[in-house]
């Protein structure tokens, strides 16, 4: 390490703690040339950050709140614990840097949420399409509805069907 002080790049680490919940180190150094003391850090460098195209084709950087919070509306008061929210946002993360090096676009990025949630939970996934696929009317929000109950992804433990077709029946 270059000595901030004189230049010299001869120096010994005197302390070495962690700090930031692990995720960076704190050395204290001492110049051997001129004996003065400095402190470094060391970070894990983050991985290339993936830039979201808007629809209206600006960019911004991918933020995981926010695909969180997408998801937190979808599933409020629905069966869903924290810890599989956060299990769905990080299979989400996976599968966008897997399958996309520098830029996403927000359809993409709706597209793998929606994917990901039919086959967690229909009613959370209804709720999040209606907004994603920003439906004009109520003839889309139905047409979504039935294809959930024509062709269901997955039988889901717990989980009833989205209409009950015995209210429907006299």
């Amino acid at each position: 390490m270059q000595c901030p002080f004189c230049n010299e790049d001869h120096d010994k680490v005197i302390d070495s703690r962690s700090t930031d919940g692990g995720r960076c180190i704190r050395r204290r150094r001492e110049c051997i040339a001129c004996r003065r003391r400095f402190t470094t850090y060391e970070r894990v460098q983050e991985k290339v950050r993936l830039q979201v195209v808007k629809r209206d084709g600006t960019r911004v950087p991918y933020d995981r709140a926010k695909v969180r919070e997408g998801l937190r509306q979808a599933v409020y008061k629905r069966p869903i614990s924290v810890e599989r929210l956060d299990q769905i946002v990080d299979e989400v993360e996976e599968r966008l840097t897997a399958a996309h090096e520098k830029e996403v676009s927000s359809q993409a990025i709706g597209e793998c949420i929606a994917g990901i949630l039919r086959k967690v939970d229909t009613v959370a996934y209804v709720r999040f399409a209606s907004v994603y696929r920003e439906f004009e009317d109520v003839g889309e929000f139905i047409e979504e509805a039935q294809d959930v109950i024509e062709n269901p992804s997955a039988d889901i433990p717990g989980q009833g069907t989205l209409f009950d077709e015995t209210d429907n029946k006299e």
